[in-house]
């Protein structure tokens, strides 16, 4: 696989926005709530010191988990995140191939939780736990 290369299975992602088009290009495979997003770190995904960002290890883990819980649900749910915590294992190298995974753990009338996984081949790098609030939503009393 050159530096350059997409892994098997992964096209780009089925849906985009302005922000995604600035870091990207980004890939899935599979279908939500399944999804694995993937992205080559690029030096524009960098820090001073040549590694992966955090900030873009942060913002695939959101995306991802976004996508996978919004899908979850049939019709789907519009959400926004309401809490993300991230633990980081590692770094990621320029030209490394990162994926995204996700694990639910409940999706409800109010809120969604889940966890994502940041690969890079078996290694995992970050792992975040997030909380998402379904749109529409208000807390009580408010």
């Amino acid at each position: 696989m050159s530096n350059l290369s997409v892994p098997e299975g992964f096209t780009p992602l089925f849906r985009s926005s302005p922000f995604l088009d600035l870091i990207g290009p980004v890939y899935g495979k599979g279908e939500p709530p399944n999804l694995t997003v993937g992205l080559r770190i690029e030096e524009k995904h960098s820090n001073a010191r040549g590694f992966a960002h955090g900030g873009i290890l942060a913002t695939l883990a959101d995306i991802t988990l976004g996508y996978c819980l919004a899908f979850y649900t049939d019709p789907p749910q519009s959400l926004v995140t309401a809490s993300m915590t991230l633990d980081f294992a590692g770094s990621v190298k320029l030209g490394d191939w990162v994926e995204v995974s996700v694990d639910i753990q409940k999706s409800g009338s109010r809120l969604a939780f889940a966890n994502a996984y940041v690969m890079v081949g078996e290694e995992r790098i970050v792992r975040a736990s997030a909380v998402f609030l379904v749109a529409g939503q208000r807390p009580p009393g408010k």
